[in-house]
């Protein structure tokens, strides 16, 4: 109705002598291109002359036999795409390359020896020796990556070294080692984790600040801030199985695990049980269950320090005891680990493992008990 109205305007004025024509090509007749010429006027154009604004013209121009706009349509390797939607103008070699050389890097196949000899007179005696005569080679396409067999990211395939080899675990970063607090852990992958392999022993926070130790059993038992201690006050105690923490350290906003690094969730501890063959609802379940992935995460006897597992996971678990009521217990017998979980219907008790003497035991405690920790990597 606008363009209409638009026309009787035009034609209206078109009587009028006074006025421009709006016959813009001078073909005597009023049509749709002089109409687009005038609506110019109003900030939009239809430079293809198809009917359509510009503004709203998803192609000013012409597409071309493949549907591009503007596109010139050639193909000029008669692969049957346009070249303008072609990924490769031309051929892929066989390393995958668009028109590249193919494969052009030589790898040794075999050196080939010939034997030979020599009498030598002043000894009177043959010297036989070998040289090479010839060299076969294989000629391979240049794959970049780690060409060290030793490294943890080995890639058979590559035949140019790029720098990337790691020579630890890839889901610990390609590291094997920690050092935090002056102290540096081994770590171990198991499944997709990777886990201190060995208990936590950092006096300060990960943000520098003191964890208050020396506490009395009486103030260990009214405490609600960060506290550690190790069994017995016994450094050999302190070398052999790390620290032992309440739940409020675990809890401490400052962190107790290192930058990167955290206390395992209950869940993480389940999915580290599964990993190790532990069907999942027994892994959920509480209790002690999983008698022979204790054994997987217990230290061996061969281990030092040892305990009496096999300790096919690497995971090194000792059995640390624990602070229980301001009083040390199960040292040599039973280790235990918080878990920065809290049991949803406890009103706050957190979750632990225990690794007892043929079971994993899923419980909760007193966050006042202290206990060992490991760290996870986030």
């Amino acid at each position: 109705m606008t363009l209409m109205a638009l026309v009787v305007a035009v034609t209206a004025g078109a009587q009028d002598d006074c006025e421009p024509s709006p016959d813009f090509n001078q073909d005597g007749v009023v049509g749709m291109n002089d109409l687009l010429t005038l609506l110019s006027a109003f900030g939009d154009f239809d430079l293809d002359f198809d009917g359509i604004w510009d503004s709203v013209d998803d192609c000013v121009g012409v597409y071309d036999v493949c549907g591009v706009c503007g596109g010139t349509g050639e193909d000029v390797d008669n692969d049957g795409l346009c070249d303008d939607v072609d990924d490769c103008v031309g051929a892929y070699d066989e390393c995958g390359v668009c028109n590249g050389p193919g494969p052009d890097i030589p790898v040794i196949d075999e050196i080939i020896y010939t034997t030979d000899s020599l009498f030598i007179e002043p000894l009177d005696e043959w010297y036989v020796f070998e040289f090479a005569t010839d060299t076969l080679f294989t000629y391979v396409c240049p794959v970049s990556g780690c060409t060290d067999e030793t490294a943890g990211n080995y890639n058979p395939e590559a035949v140019i070294e790029d720098g990337s080899c790691v020579y630890g675990p890839l889901e610990c970063g390609g590291v094997s080692t920690v050092t935090y607090d002056g102290y540096t852990y081994d770590l171990v992958a198991i499944g997709d984790q990777c886990w201190f392999a060995e208990n936590l022993r950092n006096e300060h926070y990960a943000n520098g600040d003191l964890i208050p130790g020396d506490l009395t059993e009486s103030e260990w038992l009214s405490t609600t801030e960060g506290a550690q201690t190790f069994y017995s006050n016994d450094a050999s105690n302190l070398a052999d199985y790390g620290r032992l923490y309440n739940w409020y350290a675990v809890d401490d906003a400052r962190g107790l695990c290192p930058s990167d690094w955290h206390v395992p969730t209950d869940g993480e501890f389940v999915i580290l049980e599964i990993e190790l063959g532990l069907n999942e609802t027994a892994a959920w379940s509480a209790g002690s269950r999983g008698p022979e992935q204790a054994a997987k995460l217990k230290s061996s006897p061969a281990d030092s320090p040892s305990w009496d597992g096999n300790n096919t996971s690497g995971f090194s678990g000792l059995p640390g005891g624990y602070l229980v009521w301001g009083n040390y217990d199960y040292e040599g017998q039973e280790g235990f680990f918080w878990t920065s979980t809290i049991w949803d219907s406890s009103g706050g008790l957190p979750w632990y493992r225990a690794l007892l003497s043929n079971a994993i035991q899923r419980n909760h405690n007193q966050p006042v008990q202290a206990k060992s920790v490991r760290c996870l990597k986030d």
